[in-house]
């Protein structure tokens, strides 16, 4: 089988992999135990954490803690769909096709763009596919990423453009401002992908830098991961943004300990940007009686079609999430978007004052939306831990989304729907105690 695959040896298949991810030697693990002892010893590891749900919580980076009601639970196990496995057959499952259509509907309204797409797996990797489809609409082969673009989305970025020959260019992170991003714009350049607001919080005003891109003729890829401030921001295409991608897990999807989630990617309604989305699209139709119905329109992917002339490898979206995401987003409703957009950005405005007046703390990003910086009179990351400590998880170090990068005093924090004046209290006074 080697001499067929054209290797000397098994280690010789896993080259790709860094030699410090590798095991060397066998797992530290007993040789053998029963069943009972295995569970009695995770149990105690599992002690060790400090849980979401049980503690004041500001994490955020990218993944954010918000109240998911009841009904979305008892919703998506309705036979409706739990029942249809995938919507291939659309006589037997009207139930999901007419949901990710509205699922469409909602996200193209939301991101105010034309078309958007049956869902990807997640925010970074929708990132990707529209770094992907940038290229195949313009032609070209090179893409400038904001340094304040979230470091996950711009690494997964970066893996999938490298094998289609597509060059990434990435900015330095500049917290509180949008980086010279425009400066790196040329004739070359197929998109450029800016984060709003960004993964420092900071909000910016995207249309100078769509203007920049069109005027090159490249396109403006606009990147958010925290959906909830489409509530109260303006839509990346009112701004001029070509292709909207995003995380939609704040809606009805729990942080479940990184995923699955829920991707979001929506584009303008050009032909050629219809053509080449990836994914799969769900419209809607009428039967030979004359019927409302709803098919499967558009499957440009290789499970479908050659895959040469695919747009995409994705082998689904992440239909589960999708419902639970529209089931959320109706029960809330426009105005209870919007309000609860409201609240979020609010309870952020009131700890941004109130932990920015503490001493040797400053305020880094001064317009946000529920998450913001700032700086400490200190190492971050050890605050985090000394917080943690005390009961409190006060939000995520720039160090570990930007290792020896020069941030190490900069601290990550999120304020939701979720967060109580209790917590506010307990976060304020342990800070306070901890400095």
């Amino acid at each position: 089988m080697l001499e067929t695959v054209g290797v000397a040896s098994i280690d010789d298949l896993f080259s790709d992999v860094p030699e410090a991810a590798r095991l060397d030697g066998s797992v530290d693990l007993p040789p053998k135990a029963t069943e009972i002892a295995v569970e009695r010893a995770f149990t105690r590891m599992s002690r060790r954490n400090l849980s979401a749900g049980e503690a004041p919580f500001f994490v955020g980076a990218g993944a954010y803690k918000h109240h998911v009601p009841a009904t979305v639970d008892h919703m998506i196990q309705r036979s409706e769909y739990l029942t249809s496995y995938t919507p291939y057959q659309p006589e037997i499952s009207q139930g999901t096709l007419q949901t990710l259509f509205e699922f469409q509907t909602q996200v193209a309204a939301l991101t105010g763009m034309d078309i958007a797409n049956a869902s990807m797996y997640d925010g970074s990797t929708s990132c990707a596919e529209a770094v992907l489809m940038a290229s195949r609409v313009t032609k070209r082969k090179k893409a400038v990423m904001s340094g304040n673009l979230h470091p996950h989305y711009a690494s997964s970025t970066h893996t999938l453009a490298k094998y289609m020959d597509i060059n990434t260019v990435s900015q330095d992170a500049n917290p509180g401002s949008l980086d010279d991003i425009a400066a790196a714009i040329d004739d070359e350049t197929a998109c450029v992908v800016v984060q709003n607001p960004d993964v420092f919080g900071q909000v910016h005003d995207l249309e100078p830098l769509a203007k920049a891109a069109h005027d090159k003729g490249a396109l403006l890829i606009a990147v958010f991961t925290e959906v909830l401030s489409l509530g109260l921001m303006k839509s990346p295409g009112s701004m001029g943004a070509d292709i909207v991608v995003g995380e939609g897990q704040s809606l009805g999807v729990g942080l479940q300990f990184g995923g699955p989630y829920v991707g979001l990617f929506a584009c303008r309604g050009d032909r050629n940007f219809l053509r080449n989305m990836p994914g799969r699209l769900a419209g809607e139709t009428v039967d030979a009686d004359g019927r409302r119905g709803f098919v499967l329109t558009l499957s440009t992917r290789e499970q479908h079609i050659r895959r040469d002339k695919a747009t995409s490898n994705i082998c689904t979206n992440s239909g589960l999430m999708a419902l639970a995401w529209t089931v959320h987003m109706t029960l809330l409703g426009q105005a209870g978007f919007t309000k609860l957009a409201r609240i979020n950005h609010e309870r952020a405005c009131e700890l941004a004052d109130r932990l920015s007046a503490l001493p040797g703390v400053e305020l880094v990003t001064d317009a946000f939306f529920n998450e913001f910086t700032i700086r400490l009179p200190g190492d971050a990351a050890k605050v985090v831990q000394a917080l943690a400590d005390k009961g409190v998880l006060g939000g995520v170090p720039a160090s570990r989304l930007y290792p020896g990068k020069g941030h190490d005093d900069l601290l990550l924090v999120a304020a939701t729907e979720t967060n109580t004046p209790e917590d506010f209290d307990a976060l304020e006074a342990a800070l306070k105690e901890v400095l």
